[in-house]
């Protein structure tokens, strides 16, 4: 048992390498046997926890506030002379016990996931993914810094989407042809930006001795499915999806009375209301938000309900938008403290309630995972799970929307919201698939993608394949830099078929709940605890549904979530 490490993780956050080396170093020394292999495992656990909450909690106060120096300073000293050492002396670690031939119960999936890290680590990449991570903060400052000046106020484009909303077809152009002026304006910042990442990413993966996407395949520990399966995926999204999101974007235009949806119509996951009713307001403040949202998590689950409690109480909740907050939403894990935190940028649009439904799932993931697993068997589960987690939450809690439920809206109202993210289901497998398209070839023509005007071209080219049915005509420059605006391309590279996939997932979770809630729900929870004991195959079966990336699979759910539309429809009045 390790000795002498501080109970308070603030005192911990203040240590020094030389302060935490000698943990490390002695575990790396210490036989390691049959008999001892538990404690073993357990002591690097407590280490690593605490290394791993630093910067989790330096990380998220850079996010709060990026104009921050001081915040800046401290994660930028922990990613400089802590990070680069303890990477290194974890790999040591991971070989020591690979070396052993020792399989702890339990223990199979971790270490298939070591050897792996084992094959792809080099010490000559560990300076290099600090630097990347300071291309990551240079982007979220980007970012972070887009405000415009819109009737006499200056607003972030967070807090333009309400105006993006509006039932006038003017108001909401405007705010649309703002928010993306202003992103334009950065055009060549961000290009000059994903140059260096590139450069970067190539120079890692040369050094592992093979092409990037390999690396990342290893690296995110991707066992059930191969990049072929990828490309089968898309063409399952183009054969069983995109002609049904075209019909959703028909009947929008319709409904508009107008020749053709234009983007600030309908994009992506903001749309506004096409019977002419004003874009729903579920709360005033963010308060507020956070209260209701407790009684619709407690109408899922009472447990769960607790779980958000927690976070209530400890004030592990971070959602209003403010100017110099990072964009966009976020759950990550505190992992000595045992706690999740969630930050998102709430302005008092239905899309805050779903980001928060959203994070919440992965909030839920990880209190389940620190309830049920050992500190050594807390392995991160598949990202592809964490997300039918968070999309699941969003499912399962839509009918409790009602204030009837103590909710936020009126009948009509909750049939709408329901009705708009069920729509969002089906629209948002297209986008991904030009997302994870559009990765797929940056990284198989790396080359060509160090031109940010040939990024644009194929930007382009793959937004046309899948997208259809929304006008851009004339909007060339904007349309073609939507690779810009997605901020995973440039900090998460080749994350985000994790969500297409896990989006087919949830939709059978919810199916199941249709027909018995209770054991559903069970079924969430049960495969929730599992964390990354399990594979992804296991996982999904063990939450009720099929592992699957093929045009049946992805046609059934379709099918389901176009039934639940029609069921909702009536209520609408």
């Amino acid at each position: 048992m390790l000795t002498g490490l501080p109970a308070n993780i603030y005192e911990f956050m203040e240590w020094p390498w030389e302060k935490i080396e000698p943990y490390l170093h002695e575990l790396g020394e210490r036989p390691l046997t049959a008999e001892n292999s538990v404690e073993w495992l357990k002591d690097w656990a407590q280490i690593g926890d605490m290394i791993s909450e630093t910067y989790s909690r330096l990380s998220v106060a850079t996010t709060l506030d990026t104009t921050d120096t001081a915040a800046e300073e401290k994660y930028n000293i922990f990613i400089e002379t802590i990070m680069p050492p303890a990477m290194i002396a974890s790999q040591r670690l991971k070989e020591k016990l690979l070396a052993s031939g020792l399989k702890p119960e339990g223990y199979e999936i971790p270490l298939r996931d070591m050897q792996a890290d084992a094959e792809i680590f080099r010490d000559e990449n560990v300076p290099l993914i600090t630097e990347e991570q300071k291309l990551q903060q240079e982007y979220d400052k980007v970012a972070g810094a887009q405000t415009v000046q819109w009737r006499g106020e200056e607003k972030t484009l967070s807090q333009l989407l309400p105006f993006r909303l509006d039932q006038d077809r003017s108001v909401r152009e405007d705010a649309w042809r703002a928010a993306m002026e202003r992103t334009l304006q950065d055009r060549a910042a961000l290009n000059e930006l994903w140059t260096r990442f590139l450069k970067l990413r190539l120079q890692m993966a040369k050094n592992a001795g093979m092409d990037f996407r390999a690396m990342k395949w290893k690296e995110r520990h991707r066992f059930d499915y191969t990049p072929e399966d990828c490309y089968s995926f898309h063409k399952a999204i183009e054969e069983a999806v995109v002609p049904a999101a075209a019909r959703i974007y028909d009947k929008r235009r319709q409904m508009l009375g107008v020749d053709s949806l234009r983007p600030w119509d309908s994009e992506h996951q903001i749309h506004v209301d096409p019977s002419g009713k004003p874009a729903l307001k579920p709360f005033e403040n963010v308060s507020q938000l956070i209260s209701t949202s407790s009684g619709i998590f407690h109408k899922v689950d009472d447990q769960l309900g607790d779980y958000y409690d927690i976070m209530m109480e400890e004030r592990l909740l971070d959602l209003d938008n403010r100017k110099g907050k990072a964009p966009g939403g976020y759950c990550t894990g505190f992992d000595t403290s045992e706690r999740p935190f969630i930050f998102q940028n709430a302005v008092g649009i239905h899309d805050d309630v779903q980001t928060l439904l959203h994070e919440g799932g992965h909030a839920f993931h990880a209190f389940e995972m620190y309830q049920t697993l050992p500190a050594y068997r807390r392995t991160m589960p598949p990202l592809e799970f964490c997300e039918v987690a968070s999309m699941s939450m969003e499912l399962l809690a839509a009918p409790y929307l009602a204030e009837s439920e103590g909710g936020f809206y009126s009948a009509t109202d909750t049939a709408r919201a329901r009705i708009e993210h069920l729509e969002g289901v089906i629209t948002f497998w297209p986008y991904m698939a030009v997302v994870d398209a559009f990765q797929q070839w940056v990284y198989t023509n790396p080359e060509a993608a160090l031109n940010p005007d040939n990024c644009d071209q194929e930007w382009s080219r793959q937004w046309d394949r899948f997208m259809v049915g929304i006008d851009y005509s004339g909007l060339d420059d904007i349309k073609a830099t939507g690779w810009h605006r997605k901020l995973h391309i440039f900090q998460i590279p080749f994350y985000y078929v994790e969500y297409g996939i896990a989006q087919l997932g949830a939709v059978q979770v919810y199916g199941n709940a249709l027909k018995d809630q209770a054991n559903a729900i069970a079924n969430y929870r049960k495969a929730m605890a599992l964390g990354g004991t399990a594979g992804l195959p296991d996982l999904f079966a063990a939450a009720g549904a099929k592992f699957a990336l093929d045009t049946p699979t992805l046609s059934s759910a379709v099918s389901l979530v176009e039934g639940v539309i029609h069921e909702l429809e009536p209520a609408m009045g």
